[in-house]
């Protein structure tokens, strides 16, 4: 079994537009070639670097995950600012565990695909990571992955068991009540949903679901292009609120204070604590729509 490892530069293409191609092209190469001496050092073989980003492979997934820790612990004790100003450099980052088909020193296969489709997901500074390859850690490393449930990842007819890599210490009561929320099940609760002056309400336990979308007949209709017809849906299953996005353009998820978000396309988030929900673009594009959600037992 190959453990392979997607790393992406988040915010790239606001980086070319302030620096130039050339400035910004040559800072990426210097911070990539960091990446890969980290996963070599690591036990890992970088496969292809990607133009702002890179995968590689690994034959023991405790590896793949500690270079990973490695990385995003680095980057947050000493951050690297492009052309010395800016936001710091941060990666989003995804890992998957399965059979791979190596051809001529490249990669291939539902493993390599799966692991591309976990960093897209992934929020910045953020390490997702599937039940494989918590199957394969030791018990110190499997205490750092938080279950995120089943997800549909893009291009896959079957759910994947999704965890989130909690490599930051210091976690703050956000993370706490995310925590609590995933592992324990409300004996009653209730989702609010809240868009202007308007408030829709789906309770636990409850058989029914509520959608957003330009749809008529939504359960909160919402008049912008970048919202989808039947945008998202919102129903209680398996012990907790889960939002699907079934959209065009995708659903941003912003739980309590956190500055990223679960970026879901096509698929499935738990919803907890509380927060914010952005159909269609980020929350701070121009008169974004956002609907602020709280779950109240």
């Amino acid at each position: 079994m190959t453990t392979v490892v997607f790393a992406d530069l988040v915010g790239s293409t606001s980086m070319f537009e302030r620096l130039g191609d050339e400035t910004a092209s040559r800072f990426v190469t210097q911070i990539v070639s960091v990446l890969s001496r980290t996963f070599e050092q690591h036990h890992g073989r970088v496969v292809k670097l990607l133009g702002d980003g890179l995968f590689a492979v690994f034959s023991n997934a405790g590896d793949a995950l500690a270079a990973c820790v490695s990385i995003q612990k680095r980057l947050e004790e000493k951050p690297v600012h492009a052309g010395g100003d800016g936001a710091p450099v941060q990666f989003q980052m995804g890992i998957d565990s399965g059979d791979v088909v190596e051809i001529d020193g490249d990669c291939f296969g539902d493993t390599v695909n799966s692991s591309a489709r976990l960093a897209d997901l992934a929020g910045a500074a953020q390490i997702l990571t599937t039940e494989n390859v918590w199957s394969a850690l030791l018990p110190g490393q499997k205490a750092l992955l938080r279950s995120m449930g089943p997800m549909y990842l893009r291009g896959r007819a079957e759910s994947s068991h999704v965890y989130r890599v909690e490599w930051q210490t210091g976690r703050d009561e956000d993370a706490t009540v995310v925590r609590r929320s995933l592992f324990s099940e409300l004996p009653e609760a209730f989702l609010d949903l809240k868009f202007g002056d308007r408030t829709v309400r789906l309770a636990a336990k409850s058989n029914s679901k509520i959608s957003i979308g330009r749809a008529a007949d939504a359960a909160l209709t919402l008049n912008d292009p970048r919202v989808s017809r039947t945008h998202a849906t919102m129903e209680w299953r398996g012990g907790h609120f889960i939002l699907c996005d079934a959209s065009t353009y995708g659903t941003w998820v912003y739980v309590g204070n956190q500055s990223e978000a679960v970026v879901l396309r096509r698929t499935d988030c738990f919803l907890v604590g509380s927060g914010l929900i952005v159909p269609g673009c980020e929350r701070s594009d121009d008169k974004a729509p956002l609907i602020s959600y709280s779950i109240k037992t």
